[in-house]
């Protein structure tokens, strides 16, 4: 049963409203998700979602009626907003209608990685955009990797872009935020998971490198590159070689680029023991 709602004083719009700010966020652990496709990965995953905010015209066309009808049969609060109210607590430039807020789930390192018998990670040392955060998310996602490790100072995962970046893959595998990393490296040692990290100062090309056993795959800072807090733990460097002009890569192109990679290792074959490398050291420690 859809619930009418015109005012922009109304409890629940102004909680919608509110997560646009991280400073909310984090007070009541939930996040918006805004669209039909991203409402609908959060109704398809194990999260939890408080209530959905929907306009006249989502509620009544097939796609819209469909998501509600799922949303209801979970017994969570729908409310139909007007336009006007929509549009003043969407975070996007052509509102789609249709809102969920989602609490935000937590995980425990240890606990992932004892869940997991060859961990594929990405971390994200320092990443400060949120489209580039959004987007290696999705990539993670789509080379089957295990877990998103985010240190402290990278965007925040469910802030509104990186969301829609991310293409609701942040559903779909555990997102680890504000990891102390030192903490991380050290876990690492202990369970036998070889850290890789992508730097200008390596000499290994990426498909030189073996990504068939448990692997961490560190990027860096969009300006500055991996840390050297990172590049002291890391048991190997590799960088991407550029045939090009281009300077540098954007840091979720090499996310693919690498991930791609250990996906072709240990999917479709071992990896290559001879190459032409071409003695190109351009790697990936300045990418935008």
């Amino acid at each position: 049963m859809l619930e009418r709602i015109n005012s922009l004083q109304n409890q629940y719009v102004k909680l919608a409203a509110s997560l646009r700010e991280k400073k909310y966020r984090e007070e009541t652990g939930l996040f918006a998700v805004e669209g039909i496709r991203l409402v609908e990965e959060a109704a398809q995953s194990d999260y939890c979602i408080d209530l959905c905010l929907c306009t006249e015209k989502v509620a009544r066309n097939e796609r819209g009626q469909a998501i509600l009808a799922v949303l209801g049969q979970k017994k969570i609060r729908l409310l139909e907003v007007s336009e006007s109210v929509y549009a003043k607590i969407s975070d996007t430039e052509q509102p789609q209608g249709i809102m969920a807020l989602v609490q935000k789930q937590r995980f425990c390192l240890r606990e992932v990685a004892a869940r997991q018998e060859t961990p594929f990670w990405v971390v994200l040392d320092h990443l400060q955009d949120p489209g580039n955060v959004g987007a290696a998310i999705r990539s993670a996602d789509a080379a089957g990797c295990t877990a998103v490790i985010l240190s402290p100072g990278c965007a925040d995962p469910f802030a509104g872009k990186t969301v829609r970046a991310s293409m609701g893959s942040l559903f779909h595998l555990p997102i680890l935020e504000q990891v102390a990393l030192p903490d991380f490296f050290r876990l690492c040692k202990e369970t036998g998971v070889t850290l890789l990290a992508s730097s200008l100062a390596s000499s290994d090309v990426y498909f030189k490198v073996d990504f068939t056993p448990a692997v961490a795959v560190i990027f860096g800072n969009e300006g500055n590159g991996v840390s050297q807090e990172s590049l002291a733990a890391a048991d190997q460097n590799v960088y991407i070689p550029l045939l090009g002009k281009a300077e540098s890569l954007n840091v979720s192109a090499a996310v693919s680029v690498i991930l791609y990679e250990a996906v072709r290792q240990r999917h479709y074959g071992q990896r290559r023991e001879k190459i032409a490398d071409k003695g190109l050291a351009v790697g990936l420690g300045t990418i935008d």
